[in-house]
């Protein structure tokens, strides 16, 4: 579904990443993983159209859409959630989420003159708000959620968009120990569609060992590992440069 071909990006004399070529298959959750600066999110950025690439392609559905910004690139099926919350802190949280689906509809932006005539967008408002346990608090501003919710409002919004390929980038960051497992939760939702390709950058490596059917590896810029969780975690090359174990310390140790 999903597919770079030597993906790079270079600022002036740095290249942040090199060369990645990476498949994607529907019905996978790929968890990406590294050090602090291994280029992962700059990957995302790359991947969903926020940067551009200096070389190398991004191919969704066997179409290069290298050439395509952002919205376009949403519009063709890939969903970002961010590090830091993107929402519209002035609307309600079921302003937030109409929004999305009038988006996925083709039913423009107005959020009144639609409303009137469109039941099934208003119905399918109300299902993702369920879906992600915000339906009682639907007329609250996104502004004033605790950091928690808004999470769950994002990850929201990129279902009511219904997109082919959800990327998460760091999703558990800034939540409290309590509000980790509901992000988690809705995750696993949309993980048993097999029709959807996940892929997820995070640092808890709990997280990824419990939700990744595969683990890709970055390290300053380059895919350094490729496989199934239990393998890639005890590669040498990932002791070494993602855990800070050296194995051959821990054999003469």
């Amino acid at each position: 579904m999903l597919e770079t071909r030597d993906l790079t990006v270079r600022f002036g004399g740095h290249v942040a990443v090199n060369a990645v070529s990476c498949a994607f298959e529907p019905g996978t959750l790929t968890a990406i993983v590294g050090p602090n600066g291994a280029g992962k999110t700059t990957y995302f950025n790359l991947i969903s159209g926020q940067i551009r690439a200096s070389a190398g392609s991004v191919r969704l559905n066997g179409v290069d859409v290298s050439s395509l910004g952002a919205p376009a690139r949403a519009q063709a099926g890939l969903g970002r959630a961010f590090q830091l919350t993107n929402l519209f802190p002035n609307l309600t949280v079921r302003e937030n989420v109409r929004l999305a689906v009038q988006a996925r509809a083709g039913a423009g932006l107005n959020l009144w003159r639609i409303w009137s005539d469109r039941r099934d967008l208003v119905v399918r408002a109300d299902e993702v708000l369920e879906a992600v346990a915000l339906a009682d608090k639907g007329d609250a501003f996104a502004s004033s959620l605790p950091h928690g919710d808004q999470r769950k409002l994002e990850v929201g919004i990129l279902m009511a968009l219904e997109p082919q390929v959800f990327m998460f980038d760091e999703p558990t960051a800034g939540m409290s120990v309590d509000e980790v497992p509901v992000i988690l939760n809705l995750i696993r939702q949309l993980k048993a569609d097999k029709t959807k390709t996940i892929l997820l950058v995070e640092h808890k490596m709990d997280v990824v060992r419990e939700l990744s059917d595969r683990i890709i590896v970055l390290h300053n810029g380059e895919l350094v590992a490729d496989g199934d969780p239990a393998t890639v975690i005890a590669s040498p090359v990932v002791q070494q440069a993602y855990l800070g174990i050296n194995p051959e310390e821990e054999v003469s140790a």
